[in-house]
């Protein structure tokens, strides 16, 4: 029997990063009763809310891996529902640049990769069509390869789509609510958290960057995370004008290397590094790191140098000791391990969903789809759609630098997932995110945000977005 005061529940999900929030939706899909237990005051506090935005297509990893298998599916399965939750795609494609004899002689193998992987359209592309293509390139490019689809998606708004969904379809949400413990128990998981005892029938540890130390809870952890941080810079907009494709690196065996994008947001992206720390909760950026960094994309694209830096921030991603994702399901403990999802997390989130529904289905129990889910739209927050400044009667403008209008905030500290600290804010508004990284509009949203956040906003700026 469940502990006297505590809540039966068909499945507790244990993290609200992208991939929690996409295992939520799909089991609320299924017309389970599942809750997402976040330990922060927000979903997307830890890993997922630093990433570079790119949806990709496999047409690197590891043939025959878990994670090209879940990338796939969870590319397929975007495409699929974007425009029902209004979620933005640009479609940008990459380019695989070399910038030596040595890295051009890998080229083909790319290409050869890219073609066992199943994306067939992945092809070489000769210097004078590169440089036609993308005129501020370097001319010390010495090949590249054309990937047609990689894109760029809004890295923050999709998961948000996804809790929202599964908010809709009967999920629950609890925030704040860090699991310290759990016993198996008369058929059930008794889970001890900062807000009270609950029980499920069945428990997914989706917890990323503390995935091993909530393993522990089950068993003996089958991998150990190594935090591996990742800087980035952005530039200020009228960079993005300077590309039209993603530039990716070629590859090697630790790293995807740097890249440089164009976001959703209309600025232009540049990392991220890799270095591997022990600290699981802060990501710093280091001025020499970063100046480091800037040096790089002015090699690539010379004009940066002279750029705008609008802001830099760093993120954490949850490697392990295996090159592939851990996902598996313990059918005698009622319990199913996701961990190791480093930077493709983005995309496969939704394939990882399927995957971890068929895993459900096959150990405790139906996880088909129902046929009539509830469907909900986020706002928009991609430059490329109109947003709510451009109409006549938006109202209020509180953040000049990103446009975002009174109404749009309000919006945001309401409804079933309001914002609950000022990087949740800036995650579903853009609002501090702009040129002047909120010294001309935090007083605004401090007023607006009073008695929302604990800290308060005086006390907070220094939050990660």
């Amino acid at each position: 029997m469940a502990s006297p005061g505590s809540q039966i529940y068909s499945v507790a999900v244990i993290g609200g990063g992208v991939v929690g929030c996409a295992v939520l939706r799909r089991l609320a899909l299924a017309g389970l009763r599942p809750v997402l237990l976040e330990r922060g005051p927000d979903i997307l506090g830890g890993a997922s809310k630093g990433n570079s935005a790119i949806l990709h297509t496999g047409f690197d990893a590891p043939p025959g891996s878990l994670e090209l298998a879940c990338m796939q599916r969870g590319y397929r399965a975007y495409l699929a529902v974007r425009e029902r939750l209004n979620l933005p795609l640009l479609e940008t494609s990459a380019l695989v640049v070399a910038w030596s004899a040595v890295q051009a002689a890998r080229l083909p193998e790319i290409v050869a990769k890219a073609q066992t992987n199943g994306v067939g359209d992945v092809r070489p592309m000769p210097l004078d069509e590169l440089f036609a293509r993308e005129p501020a390139l370097a001319r010390t490019a010495t090949g590249a390869v054309l990937v047609p689809g990689e894109h760029v998606i809004d890295p923050w708004s999709a998961p948000l789509a996804y809790a929202l969904q599964a908010l809709a379809n009967g999920a629950e949400i609890r925030r704040d609510c860090a699991v310290t413990d759990g016993r198996w128990v008369d058929g059930l998981w008794h889970l001890d958290t900062s807000r009270g005892p609950l029980a499920a029938a069945v428990v997914i540890n989706c917890a990323g960057l503390q995935g091993d130390l909530v393993e522990a809870i089950c068993r003996d952890s089958p991998f150990t995370v190594a935090p591996r941080k990742g800087q980035f810079v952005v530039f200020d907009k009228p960079a993005a004008r300077l590309l039209r494709s993603t530039i990716l690196a070629v590859p090697d065996a630790r790293t995807k290397g740097v890249l440089l994008a164009r976001t959703a947001f209309g600025n232009l992206l540049l990392g991220p590094t890799a270095e591997d720390q022990l600290d699981r909760e802060r990501a710093e950026v280091d001025g020499a790191v970063l100046a480091e960094l800037i040096a790089r994309g002015a090699g690539i694209v010379p004009a940066l140098a002279g750029e705008r830096v609008t802001a830099t921030f760093a993120g954490l991603r949850p490697a392990t000791q295996h090159k592939d994702y851990v996902i598996e399901a313990l059918p005698a403990e009622r319990w199913i391990t996701i961990g190791g999802i480093r930077s493709t997390g983005l995309t496969a989130a939704l394939g990882i969903a399927e995957h971890v529904a068929d895993l459900y289905g096959d150990s405790f129990g139906p996880a088909d789809e129902r046929p009539d889910p509830v469907w909900v739209q986020v706002p928009n927050l991609c430059e490329e759609r109109p947003r709510p400044y451009q109409s006549a009667d938006c109202g209020e403008i509180v953040c000049h630098c990103e446009w975002v209008t009174r109404g749009e905030i309000a919006a945001a500290l309401a409804g079933p997932l309001p914002a609950g600290d000022l990087g949740g804010l800036r995650r579903r508004t853009r609002c501090m995110l702009g040129r002047c990284q909120g010294f001309y509009c935090a007083g605004r949203v401090a007023e607006l945000t009073a008695g929302r956040f604990d800290p308060p906003l005086a006390r907070a700026r220094g939050d990660a977005a």
